[in-house]
């Protein structure tokens, strides 16, 4: 068990398989019912744990939910090292297609990336999900810098904005399949701006 302390500044204990536990509910919640749907009560029946203990710890759905997102293992990302910036990119990328396209992951990410737009306080924690993504994504392109493949002054949150954008508009707003070499194009055509000496 550790000490932490909740958003309201009171110490707590909690060990990581509750927290968890907890994460798990609010993600399954979600899937089953919707952004909508998602309620601290319900994630407090599904684990187990009392819901004023919940509200203390995380004062409100948007707050558990951004808990969730950023400390569940089932978004967990291992930031690739294939030992080219075109093979981690495109890593990267199949990873964010599979997680907007294959279930359980697609049930998580759709309902709660879409809800954001609806839900100005979803907002603040989804960005914080997305600064960490990027903090464990900076050595990738602190490892092209130092192979020669980018220019020192490259912007990394433009080219994973770039990527993972078009991934998004792909799969969730044109609803279109995503075509096998879509994932290698769309790198390629992004390198072409990006790469020293293309």
């Amino acid at each position: 068990m550790s000490e932490e302390r909740g958003q309201d500044g009171t110490r707590r204990s909690s060990g990581p398989r509750k927290a968890q536990e907890i994460f798990d509910a609010t993600l399954d919640l979600l899937a089953a019912k919707g952004y909508e749907g998602l309620t601290v009560e319900g994630v407090a029946q599904r684990s187990g744990v009392n819901k004023t203990t919940l509200y203390r710890w995380w004062p409100s759905k948007g707050a558990l939910l951004g808990a969730a997102l950023t400390g569940t293992r089932r978004l967990s990302l291992e930031p690739p090292d294939t030992g080219s910036l075109q093979g981690d990119l495109e890593s990267l990328l199949q990873t964010v297609v599979t997680l907007l396209t294959v279930p359980p992951g697609s049930d998580i990410a759709v309902p709660a990336l879409g809800a954001a737009t609806q839900s100005p306080e979803l907002a603040v924690h989804v960005r914080e999900f997305f600064a960490d993504r990027l903090a464990r994504e900076q050595p990738l392109f602190e490892r092209a810098t130092a192979r020669g493949e980018l220019p020192s002054d490259a912007d990394p949150m433009l080219l994973v904005d770039l990527l993972a954008g078009a991934a998004w508009l792909r799969v969730v707003l044109r609803q279109l399949p995503v075509e096998e070499d879509f994932v290698s194009r769309a790198v390629r055509t992004v390198l072409k701006g990006a790469a020293t000496g293309s």
